[in-house]
């Protein structure tokens, strides 16, 4: 769920990713190089992956700008590689669109996984609607969602995943950096789709083009040192420092092949993490000692030392095109291998299918021509990205963030209770409540408020005191199946009273020890016996100076006659 510390974008935000003069058009460029869409280059139909001339030109007068570094996530992060359980694909049907019919059919059968499929209007959703059904694609795994986009390469732009909050408590949630290409109906695709999952959101102040990262489940991921290029005005070592901030990894920059090789730089051009700390390299047995292929080398060697199990597969460049057979769609038990029909690359189509075959057992393994895609400088990894499972399956989860861990509160005050909930199909409803006994027990504040991740609490004037108070917020699918998270330390309403010690339950009951804001004898008993018992967590409560005096009314880890007077002083001034 979207909250304050979560940074949101929407179409007025186009100002902070694109200058509003990035919206005029670029008479001066446009005449004197006479550049077709120099002025709005998105519209140019039929993208590559790379930059156009005319993107070229438009940046140079409108460079991209990141929005200003918001809150990272707040909980603990988890980043799931692409060989983790998923929930679905999201692909944009622009290009390709054989290539994509075939994919989401198998994605949706043999992968077992929803395909969102971005398409620009209801017309275009009814034909393409039409287009699967005959394919032979289960309809019922596929979600369009109307939505205009400029390119298929939604790897580049689309939602990258992670997992926050603690076990138990994970909930899905997108980091979004700014799309290093000027197509601004494609930035916006993460905060749509974000909006129509009910997921956050959170804005990494990065230029990239998500290709250009792999990751392990384990913690490490890879990108070139193309993003050093894209963020001129951060070192090395900052933009590792985001990525560590916002999805818990632990980045190693390679270097990036010349442009005249792969026109992108993007490291899903010759790598692909298929395991845990199993990954393929591309190797170029037609060019051997080449820049590219020193990096491969160098890559794989630095992984191998470090534990990797890397497999090498084929690539050539021919004719100005990469052809790489590193760049596969992965989905649960199905991969989908590139073939292709330029002479030179066609005939180490077999020996890559033979070789991913016998690296996934037991998936099924399906090659599609990529020729046309791979003229435009990508393959199926680049048109496909990835959604991984609701953390809890069929039952829904929820991520307190508000007064999680203490805080005050006082009466009268309203209070912003901000969560983040989950679940496969989504959440219909959400109840507030409030412990004021540490979490034995709890009262609604709210039922059944829509679960859209705020609500506002009004403390009422007359709410008791304490240092005891707990929220929990419980979250309920279509089939009533509940959820919950809940405070882990207690917070503070108002000003508790100091002799306010225990409720009325005897030792070793729910309730003993625990304030109810209520003073009488029993808390005089419990702090006796507290006393007694030399436990100086209740009974130290000061030094031996009198009232007014430094050190009175602070514990000094001694207790003493001093502490008993001290507590019959409060005791007897009553709350």
């Amino acid at each position: 769920m979207p909250h304050d510390a979560v940074r949101r974008h929407s179409l007025a935000g186009l100002g902070c990713r694109f200058p509003a003069a990035a919206l005029l058009v670029l008479a001066g460029v446009a005449s004197a190089q006479v550049i077709p869409f120099a002025d709005r280059p998105w519209d140019e139909p039929n993208l590559p992956r790379n930059l156009t001339e005319a993107e070229r030109a438009y940046l140079e007068l409108h460079p991209l700008v990141v929005p200003e570094a918001a809150d990272a996530p707040t909980g603990d992060v988890y980043c799931p590689g692409e060989y983790e359980p998923m929930d679905g694909i999201c692909f944009a049907w622009e290009q390709f669109t054989t290539q994509l019919t075939q994919l989401i059919r198998w994605v949706t059968t043999d992968g077992n996984a929803r395909a969102y499929v971005y398409v620009d209007t209801p017309g275009e959703q009814s034909s393409v609607s039409s287009t699967l059904a005959s394919a032979g694609a289960n309809m019922a795994n596929v979600v369009f969602r109307v939505r205009t986009t400029d390119t298929v390469w939604i790897r580049d732009y689309g939602p990258r995943y992670i997992y926050e909050g603690p076990p138990g408590a994970q909930v899905r949630a997108i980091v979004d950096h700014t799309y290093n290409r000027p197509r601004p109906n494609d930035n916006q695709v993460p905060d749509d789709f974000a909006a129509f999952k009910n997921h956050a959101s959170y804005d990494i102040p990065l230029i990239h083009g998500g290709g250009n990262y792999h990751l392990s489940s384990l913690g490490d991921a890879f990108a070139t040192r193309l993003i050093r290029n894209e963020n001129p005005s951060l070192t090395q070592a900052q933009i590792v420092q985001y990525w560590r901030d916002y999805q818990n990894l632990e980045t190693t920059l390679t270097n990036p092949f010349p442009t005249s090789i792969d026109s992108t730089q993007h490291i899903d051009m010759w790598m692909q993490v298929y395991g845990d700390r199993q990954a393929v390299i591309s190797d170029w047995p037609l060019a051997s000692g080449s820049t590219q292929d020193q990096i491969c080398d160098a890559t794989a060697a630095l992984m191998a030392g470090n534990g990797w199990t890397i497999t090498r597969l084929p690539a050539v460049s021919s004719g100005g095109v990469h052809y790489t057979f590193t760049n596969v769609l992965l989905c649960n038990d199905l991969l989908v291998v590139p073939s292709y029909t330029n002479a030179t690359a066609a005939a180490y189509n077999a020996q890559a299918l033979s070789i991913w075959q016998g690296l996934v057992p037991g998936k099924t393994v399906r090659q599609l021509n990529g020729q046309q895609i791979a003229q435009s400088a990508g393959v199926f990894h680049c048109i496909a990205m990835h959604v991984p499972v609701a953390p809890g399956g069929s039952t829904p989860t929820a991520f307190l963030r508000t007064l999680r861990e203490g805080g005050q509160v006082q009466q009268g005050q309203s209070v912003t209770i901000q969560w983040s909930s989950d679940d496969d199909n989504g959440t219909v409803g959400a109840d507030i409540l409030l412990s004021t006994d540490a979490g034995q027990s709890f009262v609604p504040i709210a039922t059944n408020t829509p679960d859209d991740g705020s609500y506002v609490w009004d403390v009422p004037p007359g709410q008791p005191s304490t240092g005891a108070a707990r929220l929990r917020v419980v979250v309920r699918d279509a089939q009533q199946t509940p959820g919950s998270d809940e405070s882990v330390v207690n917070f503070t309403i108002g000003t508790p009273c100091a002799a306010d010690l225990t409720t009325g339950a005897v030792a070793g009951q729910p309730g003993y020890g625990t304030p109810n804001g209520v003073l009488d004898n029993n808390d005089f008993f419990y702090f006796l016996a507290q006393y007694a018992a030399g436990n100086a967590g209740v009974a130290d409560l000061t030094t031996g100076a009198v009232a007014g005096q430094p050190g009175y009314g602070v514990p000094n880890g001694i207790i003493n006659n001093e502490d008993f007077f001290y507590y019959l002083t409060i005791f007897a001034a009553g709350c």
